[in-house]
């Protein structure tokens, strides 16, 4: 019976479908057709619109995603340098050093957040920024770009993103300054004392040499070009530290009384392997990042190579250069030659061929060896050799863009540098940039930590350096198990 139901019930349908008026057919569609119709005269202006927004509001959404995985990449970078300088030095200052390069980044974000960022970024004159100065509160309609941008922080309206991606992605550049000055001052440094003078670095120094040729400053309209920070971020981390280490003085032991070098080895070779390779990998943030948006995908994979290129060469140079003069190749020659060939690239790495990546990364390797080699014999103690990796090599690197720039290689209107037919203005340019920061950094730095000196002293004691800063500094050990049990 369910089924005859069922069945009825079909029958019927049919049948009102064939009955069905033909009047009420027409009518149906004449309503459909008119709705058609309508939606045709009025989707495109509709449309049009709608899409141009929603492009728009995807196209801030992409860049500021990428912003902030660049800016996540260069944080990663933290743990690199931790692991480096630990590694690179003795067992018995392990807490001290990761303590360090732990605090190093809430110091900067702290004294960037107060006013480094302003003072970088805020409009002013061709010296320092004067607007917007404290905790980032200047006005701001980020991410309206060029002429549609109406705020404190003209100078980086060049980039579609909100505000804070752009602070973000600035904060762990200026943090990278500080920590450079970590390894340089490493095993005989006073905790305090680090901590006030990174405090000071991000929030003055570092910002005003950046507004000079980020900020649109005096530099910048000299000509001068540092695409992702080898002097910017750099050599003035390499210029501070070097103040430092000369006010600090060698480690105890370091240098016999003849002058020679007496070897301290590192306790940990394998935490310096796995640094290495985090830093190589958080540069494709630091330089790639750079570009701040992704607009063109062609200059992000441009950079990317020149980026990996510069390294490996580096890494093949020094390797070379160190297994020449010292008989082997030196593991720690090998690491500081990838890392002196990423800085030396940071500055140009947009504006140079794969080529010339090349050439530039494998002197670096060669630099960096005869460097750490010459700092020694000046007897200017660096435990980790940043001083020949930032400090030397970002004094290439930024030099390096006056040489082989190619003008708009990726859109940049950098003009040739000198062998590619642009003569001497771009390297004089660049050379000038060199001497400013490095004279102003230097100067200051050494005023800084002189000042430190005297109101909370600069060296732990004699003792605390034998025993350890970690005892001394932090009442703690990194291996207890293979350290044995004293305690003073």
């Amino acid at each position: 019976m369910k089924k005859l139901g069922s069945v009825f019930l079909i029958l019927i349908g049919f049948l009102l479908i064939a009955v069905m008026p033909a009047s009420a057919e027409e009518a149906a569609g004449q309503v459909a057709a008119t709705a058609a119709a309508a939606s045709v005269t009025q989707a495109p202006a509709v449309t049009a619109e709608a899409f141009e927004a929603l492009k728009n509001s995807m196209q801030v959404s992409i860049d500021t995603v990428w912003v902030l995985f660049a800016a996540v990449l260069v944080f990663f970078m933290n743990l690199g340098f931790g692991m480096v300088e630990s590694g690179l030095c003795r067992a018995k200052n392990t807490v001290n050093i990761l303590a360090k390069n732990f605090i190093v980044f809430a110091i900067a974000s702290a004294s960037f957040w107060i006013i480094g960022w302003g003072l970088m970024f805020g409009n002013g004159n061709l010296f320092m920024g004067l607007e917007g100065l404290f905790f980032v509160s200047g006005a701001d309609n980020s991410p309206a770009m060029g002429d549609a941008y109406a705020g404190a922080y003209a100078a980086i309206s060049w980039t579609g993103v909100p505000l804070w991606a752009k602070f973000l992605f600035q904060l762990v550049f200026a943090a990278t300054a500080a920590t450079i000055v970590s390894g340089v001052v490493a095993e005989r440094i006073k905790f305090l004392s680090f901590i006030v003078f990174s405090f000071i670095l991000v929030a003055v120094l570092y910002p005003i040499t950046g507004h000079w040729i980020w900020g649109g400053g005096f530099l910048a309209n000299l000509g001068m070009w540092d695409f992702a920070g080898s002097t910017v971020v750099h050599s003035v981390g390499g210029w501070a530290a070097l103040a430092g280490a000369l006010l600090l003085g060698a480690r105890i032991g370091k240098y016999r009384p003849d002058g020679s070098v007496r070897p301290i080895y590192g306790h940990n070779m394998s935490m310096v392997m796995l640094g290495g390779l985090v830093l190589w990998f958080g540069w494709f943030g630091f330089n790639p990042g750079s570009t701040m948006g992704v607009g063109d995908g062609s200059a992000i994979a441009h950079i990317a190579v020149t980026t990996s290129i510069a390294a490996a060469m580096a890494i093949l140079s020094s390797t070379a250069t160190s297994w020449f003069l010292q008989k082997k190749p030196d593991f720690t020659m090998i690491v500081n030659g990838a890392l002196a060939g990423l800085v030396a690239i940071t500055a140009p790495c947009a504006f140079v061929g794969v080529g010339s990546a090349a050439v530039i990364g494998l002197i670096a390797g060669v630099l960096v060896v005869f460097s750490i080699l010459f700092f020694d014999k000046l007897r200017i103690d660096d435990p980790v050799g940043a001083l020949s990796v930032h400090l030397v090599n970002g004094i290439w690197g930024t030099l390096a863009v006056g040489l082989f720039a190619v003008d708009n290689i990726t859109g940049a209107a950098t003009g040739n540098g000198l062998f590619f037919g642009g003569g001497f203005t771009l390297l004089g340019a660049q050379a000038i940039g060199v001497a400013a920061v490095g004279a102003f950094t230097f100067t200051a730095s050494l005023i800084i930590w002189y000042l430190i000196k005297l109101a909370l002293g600069m060296r732990v004691s004699r003792e605390e350096e034998l025993v350890g800063l970690d005892l001394g500094e932090h009442g703690a050990k990194a291996y207890p198990d293979f350290q044995g049990f004293l305690t003073k």
